[in-house]
């Protein structure tokens, strides 16, 4: 990672910045008197009213109109990590040189939608929450001491988050008057959520959760009288709510989709900006047969990267086919000198030898494991996920060259995601977090501080992956001031991927999404990227504060 970069997140942000800031809040003379609703749809399936924004199972979370209700220290650009992050909760903050201290101060002049003021206070409070409750912190931040001194709060470290300040300041707030008097906040449904945000819930049925303005918004007037969110059963349905106008904004997988939804009218957009961030195969590393590092790396020898890309993803997404995961360009800065260059390509025989080197024999043409077993194993990923389930089929029907028989299931994105969380999985195509270095990827993948027991909850490395290694290079590159240590951390992590293939990458994930400019404009684009698209993103509210009605409204 380039110092200069991260010097924009960690320095404090000046007067000229703030007046930015409330400038691209604000919303503009027309905005307020447009009548068309805003519709944003999900390939998510059935959901259960829960608005808790902890929760990654919760239909606020799931649809993505937390974002809407509760708002982040400020709003980070994960398409373009070179731009300064924009001021929201906090007016301004300043990272210690060693960035294991973060002091904030709260902005002047918020309200919750229950017209108590917000404070610093609420800050401190929200991290002090993440603190006690670890279920609630996904981002595993090491807290240590949090003080509140007038307008700042003054957030203590146990190690340095220098990968990670994009996070640190990508954290919802929520009040204190109103979490602190909650039992569990780990399983409250939140039924009458309070925030700062632009919008506020308005009523919640299967059909549709429905957001009016929140008028006290300290950002403006908010532009669009209603926001309705919709969770569609799979991506066939989304597109349909697409092509049709039902839905005006999604992020689900279209074939071809310049073809099938962008030419299909001039108002129909996509923008698909990539990051460091990929899809990956989780394998569940404690049962076999996936506790077996040859099984791991002959799975990796046979899976047929652009066959996934082409056919199971449409070249929806990147191609990932790098031995050490890394997507192209975003990640060839980072790539270790033995592996510049050096793709996955299938080598049949190959695996095959990996596999009988270990111990393992052939009846027929079906693999039997060392204690006699033939060996199978269980894909699964969410009912109406296209573009997973058949890069699955394709992954299913390539270790059959190898004679392990893996089927494919379905489950609901509810299920899958508990299962996954649990590690009650075999293998499943998950995707990670994009950060502005690899260590995001790496992390959410075999880092040891995530690590947790079969049956409880995990935020990141599913599959359980116990590597020591992994967990002291994570974090000598994330604590670590001297260049060529974190070189060489990062560089031992990317022979621990190639060697001990934790997990499979196959994609880049876009953080874009689909939208239509018929009835609203001002999104984000390659012309003016200034936010991740995505609608389940922290820069939804931010998105929706710019738009402007179109034309004709």
């Amino acid at each position: 990672m380039k110092r200069s970069m991260m010097a924009k997140i960690a320095v404090g942000i000046t007067a000229a910045a703030l007046a930015i800031t409330m400038s691209g809040c604000s919303s503009t003379g027309s905005g307020g008197t447009a009548s068309h609703p805003l519709t944003i749809g999900m390939p998510n399936g059935p959901q259960t009213k829960n608005n808790n924004p902890f929760m990654a199972t919760s239909s606020a979370s799931s649809l993505g109109y937390r974002y809407m209700i509760y708002e982040p220290l400020a709003q980070v650009n994960q398409t373009a990590p070179d731009k300064a992050p924009v001021p929201w909760l906090a007016s301004s903050w300043k990272w210690s040189p060693d960035f294991k201290s973060l002091v904030i101060t709260a902005r002047d002049g918020v309200k919750w939608s229950d017209g108590k003021a917000f404070t610093a206070n609420d800050i401190a409070y929200t991290f002090e929450l993440l603190k006690k409750a670890p279920a609630l912190n996904t981002n595993a931040l090491p807290l240590g001491n949090i003080t509140v001194s007038g307008k700042t709060v003054t957030i203590a470290f146990t190690a340095s988050q220098y990968v990670n300040q994009g996070n640190v300041l990508l954290t919802y707030i929520v009040p204190a008057h109103i979490w602190s008097t909650i039992m569990d906040p780990t399983t409250d449904l939140n039924a009458n959520p309070v925030g700062t945000g632009p919008y506020v819930l308005k009523s919640w049925t299967q059909q549709a959760v429905t957001l009016t303005p929140n008028d006290s918004y300290w950002g403006g007037k908010p532009p669009v009288p209603s926001i309705q969110y919709t969770s569609y059963n799979d991506n066939n349905s989304q597109l349909t709510a697409l092509l049709s106008g039902a839905t005006q904004w999604s992020y689900v997988f279209i074939p071809d989709i310049a073809k099938t939804y962008v030419a299909k009218s001039p108002t129909n957009n996509s923008y698909m900006p990539a990051g460091l961030g990929i899809d990956a195969l989780y394998l569940n590393t404690t049962s076999a047969p996936f506790d077996n590092v040859a099984v791991r790396k002959a799975l990796s020898m046979v899976i047929d990267h652009n066959a996934i890309h082409t056919q199971g993803y449409s070249g929806f997404k990147g191609l990932v086919d790098a031995v050490n995961g890394l997507p192209s360009p975003a990640g060839d800065a980072f790539t270790a000198p033995e592996y510049k260059g050096k793709k996955s390509t299938v080598d049949v025989a190959g695996a095959k030898k990996v596999l009988t080197d270990a111990g393992y024999t052939y009846k027929g043409s079906t693999l039997i494991d060392p204690k006699g077993q033939p060996v199978t194993f269980t894909l699964t990923d969410p009912a109406g996920w296209s573009d997973y389930l058949a890069s699955l089929q394709i992954i299913a029907d390539n270790v059959g060259k190898i004679g392990i028989t893996a089927k494919v299931e379905t489950a609901t994105v509810d299920a899958w995601t508990s299962a996954v969380a649990n590690g009650q999985f075999q293998a499943t195509l998950h995707w990670t977090n994009t950060g502005n270095t690899p260590w995001d990827i790496y992390s959410n993948i075999m880092d040891g501080t995530q690590l947790k027991p079969i049956g409880q909850t995990a935020s990141w490395n599913f599959g359980r992956f116990n590597s020591p290694q992994a967990t002291k290079d994570l974090f000598d590159y994330a604590n670590t001031t001297s260049a060529s240590e974190r070189t060489a951390a990062m560089d031992d992590l990317q022979k621990i991927m190639v060697e001990q293939v934790p997990a499979i990458p196959v994609a880049s994930g876009p953080l874009g999404a689909e939208y239509s400019t018929k009835y609203w404009t001002g999104f984000p684009s390659a012309a003016n990227p200034y936010a991740a698209l995505q609608p389940t993103l922290a820069s939804a509210s931010q998105i929706v504060m710019k738009l402007k009605p179109a034309s004709g409204m």
